[in-house]
């Protein structure tokens, strides 16, 4: 397959004087220098990111979808497909054929990579119907992180018939046992390894694993964190901050579809195992479903810190890209932090407005705000930095995305606000914001309080470079993104 090449240029522009929100200002809204941002694209569902002994980073996706980057802006595929030509699993039908027997399915859902002690690399694959929970979960091995693997076969399963006894022993529940998907392999501050996974049904579940096999350390489905009698919920990917302390349990809320209302959010927990917690302080464990109920959104939206939804930056006269279009049911993530840089990354999937079905891997530079939670940059990583800004800098006009609380199909759409240099906050909101340290930005509007960053980011829709913010509100859970209406150099 042609890898599909996306090259997004703009030229110069002459100034214009721009009535915005209320606010005369002689700006321009074009780039005044050309600039060019080169992206090859890859559609990997699911994307689960692990760095290989070449040193670039590869992701893992459903159906057997891999691809590499070494700059997390252009990727290439490793595989695409469930095929037996695969490099990934050779002779893949036969070699799995336990799992596709087991979930009566030969589609592989969202798997993780982890490297073991001794430099092997394990795949954790899972397989389901569909419909139900009836998966299983194995592990494959290579000393290689493109493979090939070789399947060791499987470590759970889930679904059975009522009456049927479970991993523990006990007849399957499917209200209250996992269903076996969507698993993420990670190492605690101690060296020491845990699986966390599932989706829907029962919850989502955590292991202590073998850090020199990658086999579970004991039998059985292990600890619930979360979730129950359906809730929509899953996607489950954890990583520790060692400058907080904190382990961070991302998850995507909401359906996947392009109506589903997929959304990305967050809980903490001073362990790895839990007792995880979200920015309101509600325990993660009463996350659950009322008895008798089953998809309750309502119930699940009060629950975890929700970092992005669906959204749009709408075009304003003046402007490039007037035919733009919002982003749907982002989620399902990964988490990356690299070492030479102390950048973290969130990689997830996402849709688009009109575009049916048709997903792209998307990977946002994110930050840990003052009160110790994570946010994330409004647009696409492109190598930028935090950087040193003047209160000048950013006392502009923005384009305001708030993120809400809701899982909701609907596109939150952007409304102008104004950063005045006196410290008000003007336009579609009311509130007052400061500049703290070198880039720290604590806005208030109406009554709450968000904290977060200013970033200088490019605006891929608008093809210029803008003046960003990025902050959450500890005490809603809610996050908002702003996007400088003016070009900056």
């Amino acid at each position: 397959m042609k890898k599909k090449q996306m090259v997004l240029t703009f030229l110069a522009a002459a100034g214009s004087a721009l009535a915005l929100g209320g606010c005369q200002k002689k700006e321009n809204l074009k780039s005044s220098l050309p600039v060019e941002k080169t992206f090859e694209e890859v559609s990997v569902h699911d994307p689960s990111v692990v760095q290989g002994e070449d040193g670039s980073y590869y992701i893992f996706g459903s159906h057997l979808a891999v691809a590499k980057t070494d700059d997390l802006m252009n990727w290439t595929y490793v595989n695409q497909g469930v095929k037996n030509s695969n490099t990934v699993i050779p002779d893949v039908l036969t070699a799995m054929k336990e799992a596709f027997d087991w979930s009566h399915s030969n589609t592989f859902w969202a798997p993780d990579v982890v490297q073991l002690e001794d430099g092997s690399y394990k795949l954790y694959y899972c397989n389901c119907e569909g419909s139900s929970p009836l998966s299983c979960l194995g592990t494959a091995v290579s000393d290689s992180i493109a493979g090939p693997y070789t399947n060791e076969g499987l470590m759970l399963k889930s679904g059975m018939d009522a009456s049927e006894a479970d991993e523990d022993g006990n007849l399957y529940q499917a209200t209250t046992d996992p269903n076996v998907v969507d698993p993420n392999t990670f190492y605690d501050k101690d060296g020491r390894l845990w699986m966390v996974y599932g989706s829907y049904s029962g919850g989502i579940f955590i292991k202590e694993m073998d850090p020199g096999t990658g086999d579970p350390l004991e039998s059985g489905y292990g600890k619930k964190l979360l979730g129950g009698n359906h809730l929509r919920i899953e996607g489950p990917y954890i990583i520790y901050n060692p400058d907080t302390d904190y382990y961070y349990l991302f998850l995507s809320f909401g359906g996947l579809d392009s109506d589903g209302g997929y959304n990305i959010r967050v809980c903490r927990s001073k362990t790895p195992d839990g007792p995880y917690e979200d920015s309101l302080g509600n325990e993660m464990t009463d996350c659950k479903g009322p008895s008798g109920t089953t998809f309750s959104d309502a119930t699940a939206e009060q629950y975890g810190t929700k970092l992005m939804g669906n959204y749009k930056f709408l075009w304003q006269e003046g402007e490039e890209g007037e035919n733009r279009k919002g982003y749907l049911s982002s989620g399902h993530n990964s988490c990356l932090y690299q070492e030479d840089t102390g950048k973290y990354f969130i990689i997830y999937h996402t849709r688009f407005e009109s575009m049916g079905e048709e997903h792209q891997v998307r990977v946002h530079q994110m930050f840990f705000n003052e009160e110790g939670w994570p946010v994330i940059a409004p647009y696409r990583y492109t190598e930028e930095s935090l950087e040193k800004v003047e209160k000048s800098d950013v006392a502009t006009t923005y384009k305001l995305i708030n993120h809400g609380r809701a899982i909701s199909a609907e596109i939150n759409e952007s409304q102008n606000i104004q950063l005045k240099s006196g410290g008000q906050v003007t336009g579609a909101v009311d509130g007052t914001w400061e500049l703290k340290g070198d880039n720290e930005i604590s806005l208030t509007i109406e009554g709450d309080t968000y904290d977060g960053y200013f970033l200088k980011q490019w605006d891929e829709d608008g093809l210029k470079n803008v003046m960003t913010f990025t902050a959450l509100c500890e005490e809603t859970g809610v996050a908002v993104w702003g996007s400088g209406v003016y070009a900056v150099e």
